[in-house]
């Protein structure tokens, strides 16, 4: 059993603490918050033990889950990993990249686990869709919420689009061959609005847009490739699937298909409609739980630092292409 601290317990943080006390593997130890007024409360409500300052609470843990803002995610991941605990990290990692490289460099060097929490990897409609992920050449994807100011002191990429610049990471394997973006600030000082075309070497092609000044809701990821087009809803959690395949007549009780005649006497193609069912899963207990797992039993952490450093890498990249004047 692997003893986890939770540092920060706001809005997310109260959410660690409820999936970390359902998993058998972890006993939670307690909680750190710099506010008292907080820290009062949770310890009130969840019964679970608090701790005077970071440090206290690093000493007696295996582990920390460390939910504070971004911008003491380097001090306060640094500071376990030289007592030797490992990490969990909320996005985006850290704030800056010389902050992720060095945080990837300590933990390589000392074998210390660091999992950086891209929750989408572990959504039901993305786990559906997985294996029928063969090479994506075209990725489309709408990232929109309404405005909250909780995470504007981060541009709408590092608050966002850091989730789908993940996800698109972890479907492509090929260097990145050229970036355009533009953002910009509508209510905050940093970009509330943007989009960027990443362009991979392989041919494949990513048009991201997220926006945290929408009237609604929206979570969705259209992919294409050969013979195949996928469709993710990750705020529904639900995907769909349309692969098309040659044309046989004894397919003709199939009831999600359509026939296609492709003209110039090319025959026909039938496309197979099918919307996979994947076990209902609570996607932050489930990264949670594979981050325990990958203590007890020495595995590779399923989002391990080195990609939390590569989508905040390619993240600066797009940051770096903005153009906007608001005096």
């Amino acid at each position: 059993m692997i003893k986890i601290g939770v540092i920060g317990t706001g809005h997310l943080g109260k959410i660690h603490l409820n999936c970390l006390k359902n998993i058998p593997s972890v006993e939670l130890i307690g909680f750190y918050d710099a506010q008292l007024s907080v820290a009062n409360e949770v310890e009130e409500y969840y019964k679970i033990k608090k701790y005077p300052t970071e440090l206290s609470l690093i000493e007696v843990c295996d582990a920390v889950d460390i939910v504070a803002p971004t911008s003491m995610h380097y001090d306060l991941a640094m500071e376990a990993m030289r007592k030797g605990k490992h990490v969990f990290l909320e996005k985006p990692i850290t704030a800056t990249l010389k902050q992720s490289e060095e945080i990837v460099s300590y933990a390589k060097k000392h074998n210390i686990k660091v999992q950086v929490g891209h929750v989408e990897r572990f959504n039901d409609a993305y786990l559906g869709a997985k294996p029928y992920l063969d090479k994506p050449l075209f990725i489309e994807s709408h990232r929109l919420a309404e405005f909250n100011p909780r995470g504007t002191d981060v541009s709408v990429v590092l608050d966002l689009m850091i989730h789908d610049i993940d996800i698109i990471l972890s479907m492509i394997k090929s260097p990145i061959k050229h970036i355009s973006a533009n953002g910009v600030p509508v209510i905050s000082e940093t970009p509330d609005i943007a989009n960027a075309r990443i362009e991979f070497e392989n041919g494949a092609t990513a048009n991201l847009t997220a926006s945290r000044i929408s009237m609604k809701k929206m979570r969705k990821m259209r992919i294409f490739q050969p013979n195949a087009y996928i469709t993710i809803d990750f705020l529904e959690k639900q995907a769909n699937i349309m692969r098309l395949r040659d044309y046989v007549p004894e397919d003709d009780n199939e009831l999600l298909s359509l026939i296609i005649d492709l003209g110039n006497n090319r025959g026909k193609k039938r496309i197979f409609i099918e919307s996979p069912s994947n076990e209902k899963v609570n996607a932050i207990e489930m990264e949670l739980s594979l981050f325990a797992d990958s203590i007890i039993n020495d595995k590779p952490n399923v989002v391990s630092a080195e990609d939390g450093h590569k989508a905040l890498e390619v993240a600066y990249q797009i940051m770096d292409k903005f153009i906007y004047d608001i005096k």
